[in-house]
């Protein structure tokens, strides 16, 4: 898809991609490119981005809860408590992707990211966030970068503290999910809906 926002059945234009389920369109609507802060939270979405790779956001979207309850809500503390029989939990469990390298780099990062002082996290993801006003809307989906200087550079970042599965691709998917970058077409009535930060 390489077009312009589209309109949707209740007449109101949307991206593309936001159109295709009933559940895209409440993703779109509600939560993708609003603000996102708190540690657990962003824990929550580096997980998911993570978990996602190679995959189609759909499936994630469909298993979060699933996802929600095999990780204990992504309370970091608590992930980084899970043992090598929370891990055999974790792979046999059918309502999340059952993925061993993910799994394993998601118990490995929350043990990271509890050592960190609270707030850390969120501070330094959102220290990465582009100047709004130096960013074009973009017209079509065509214009929406996969890779930028600043993802790399969070990606190297997160990298050089320990954490793992976190590439330049997923830090920007990550960067346009919770609202570090408003990639919402210029011409869709989501655009600019960021009343503040949003724990999803």
């Amino acid at each position: 898809m390489t077009g312009g926002a589209v309109a949707g059945p209740d007449g109101r234009l949307r991206c593309p991609w936001g159109l295709s389920t009933d559940d895209y369109i409440a993703y779109h609507d509600e939560e993708w490119g609003r603000p996102v802060h708190g540690d657990d939270a962003l824990f929550e979405r580096l997980c998911l981005e993570a978990f996602q790779s190679g995959l189609s956001w759909i499936t994630i979207l469909r298993r979060r809860e699933g996802f929600r309850s095999a990780f204990d809500g992504f309370k970091i503390t608590s992930v980084a408590a899970f043992t090598d029989a929370d891990k055999e939990r974790l792979l046999a469990d059918e309502g999340i992707i059952r993925n061993r390298a993910k799994i394993e780099a998601t118990l490995a990062n929350a043990r990271v990211l509890a050592d960190w002082p609270a707030g850390e996290l969120d501070t330094l993801i959102w220290s990465y966030a582009p100047d709004a006003a130096r960013r074009s809307a973009p017209r079509t989906l065509a214009d929406v970068p996969a890779v930028t200087d600043e993802s790399t550079a969070l990606s190297k970042a997160l990298k050089k503290r320990g954490l793992r599965f976190i590439g330049p691709t997923t830090a920007y998917a990550l960067m346009q999910a919770c609202g570090l970058v408003d990639d919402h077409l210029a011409d869709c009535a989501a655009r600019g809906a960021r009343p503040g930060s949003d724990r999803v």
